[in-house]
């Protein structure tokens, strides 16, 4: 759901200064989202995460019966008060939260699990999946930003860099540091690697902005 999120603001988020349609984009995502979420044991009391720790859920009184499509609902939605979720399961003697109290429903091991090699390869294959997904995402849309931009033309027309480089060949594939903006006003703290024919500098920047108006550099560092 997060990757979609940022595919559906697109790689130039940073510089969006109208709230309201950022918000209503992320609504557009998030409802049906949660809604998968709390879906999520649909398909025989099993989910992604079900399947790769081994464990499904059972009708508590019969625990060969597969609960209805809405009592696994209701057990699920129950995990907005995470908190207290958390304290019933501590503390119960049968390890049962409150979703499955009030769901009737109980988790089993799963007689039908697949070996262990695959469930741990395809937990490591979603967890590289997910962040890599997200650092080259949050890379594009920082270099995509106008500060950046602004950012790399500073570089560009200073003098002593250009010496000390021996001229610029290019910058690193990610830069780093962050982007925020805050009804117009912005800041933004970048470290480039600029890559040079002689040698290479990291150069940290820093950079302003106010409702309206353009980036301006305020510092400088090499």
């Amino acid at each position: 759901m997060v990757s979609i999120i940022f595919l559906a603001l697109g790689p130039e988020f940073m510089d969006e200064n109208n709230m309201g349609e950022m918000t209503t984009t992320m609504l557009a995502v998030m409802l049906p989202g949660f809604f998968l979420y709390f879906a999520k044991d649909s398909i025989n009391g099993v989910s992604a995460g079900k399947w790769i720790m081994g464990i499904m859920v059972r009708d508590a009184k019969n625990p060969n019966e597969v609960p209805s499509f809405s009592r696994l609902l209701l057990r699920n939605l129950f995990i907005i008060i995470w908190p207290i979720e958390f304290i019933i399961l501590a503390s119960n003697k049968d390890k049962k939260r409150l979703g499955d109290n009030t769901a009737n429903t109980i988790v089993v091991k799963n007689p039908d699990k697949p070996s262990r090699l695959p469930r741990i390869l395809a937990l490591v294959g979603v967890g590289i999946a997910f962040f890599t997904f997200i650092f080259l995402f949050a890379g594009t849309a920082m270099k995509n930003s106008d500060a950046y931009k602004v950012a790399v033309k500073e570089i560009e027309q200073n003098q002593e860099i250009l010496v000390e480089t021996g001229g610029i060949e290019g910058y690193g594939m990610m830069p780093i540091g962050s982007v925020n903006i805050s009804n117009g006003n912005g800041q933004a703290q970048l470290e480039i690697k600029v890559l040079g024919n002689d040698k290479d500098l990291n150069v940290s920047v820093y950079l302003t902005k106010e409702p309206n108006g353009e980036w301006k550099l305020i510092e400088m560092n090499k």
